[in-house]
């Protein structure tokens, strides 16, 4: 019998490359999350049945070969925030984006308006949580909150936000120039990456971002330190003018002077 050379075309090559960037997007995705000791678990119990097939060890084989269905299933509900969040950023990457499903950009007068809410709230202490929704529908946590509907204004945002208020607890849900809810509820987040110091509000900020693409700025309440949560991480000690930039940079809007936008003076008082 005559053994044919192995010939490797320029596709088997692109196919190894897409399909060892698949593998390692989605370890990527899943460091840190309840999947990992899961995999291992599954990676224990292939194991066991290579060697029952290796020593012959007919009962396991068959155990195998008989719940290998019931197996796929359960791997299916187990993993399935993994696979949903994991097929969500597949979706809402950078090729859909050329395609046109990309967010329209917004305005500066947007951006400061942000800005200039989260750099006071910032400087009072004033624990914040801001949701700015892009491609994900969030309606699912807006019914949990209290409906707005209201023009954007960094007035209006530090007002909602004032201790005395009762919509401060939650979270603001921002979708282009418009307050669409405030006093929303929020999943936290299972990772294990996060540091353990962190409370429920920074944690709620990574849990939505794991399950959407949208931006969520967390403002501490302790120390007014401003954080930055997208795509299922976490940015500490972010200064006003970085914030600034990553939202010019967002919304693909050009930066222009301050002086064009006549904001009065606002102050927060907080006992």
């Amino acid at each position: 019998m005559t053994h044919l050379p192995l010939i490797l075309r320029w596709t088997d090559f692109i196919d190894i490359f897409i399909v060892s960037v698949l593998f390692y997007y989605i370890l990527l995705w899943l460091q840190g999350t309840r999947a990992i000791p899961l995999i291992r678990g599954l990676i224990v119990v292939l194991l066991i049945y290579l060697l029952g097939r290796i020593l012959g060890l007919y009962t396991i084989n068959w155990l195998v070969d008989k719940f290998v269905a019931v197996i796929a299933v359960m791997l299916v509900v187990l993993f399935q925030p993994e696979l949903r969040r994991t097929l969500e950023r597949f979706g809402r990457g950078k090729l859909l984006g050329t395609l046109g499903f990309a967010p329209l950009p917004h305005g500066s007068f947007y951006v400061r308006n942000v800005v200039r809410a989260v750099e006071q709230l910032a400087e009072a202490k004033v624990g914040a949580l801001i949701i700015l929704e892009k491609m994900t529908g969030l309606s699912e946590y807006l019914e949990s909150g209290v409906r707005l509907d209201a023009m954007l204004s960094s007035e209006l945002l530090i007002a909602i936000f004032d201790t005395k208020s009762p919509l401060h607890d939650g979270a603001v849900v921002v979708q282009g120039d418009r307050i669409l809810a405030a006093s929303c509820l929020l999943p936290l987040s299972e990772s294990r990456l996060l540091d353990k110091r962190l409370g429920t509000r920074h944690r709620a900020a990574v849990g939505i971002s794991e399950l959407s693409d949208a931006l969520v700025i967390v403002i501490s309440e302790k120390t007014g330190i401003i954080s930055l949560a997208e795509n299922g991480y976490l940015t500490r000690y972010l200064t006003k003018d970085q914030l600034e930039e990553k939202l010019f940079s967002l919304y693909k809007v050009e930066k222009v002077k301050t002086d064009h936008f006549p904001f009065k003076s606002l102050r927060i008082w907080k006992k």
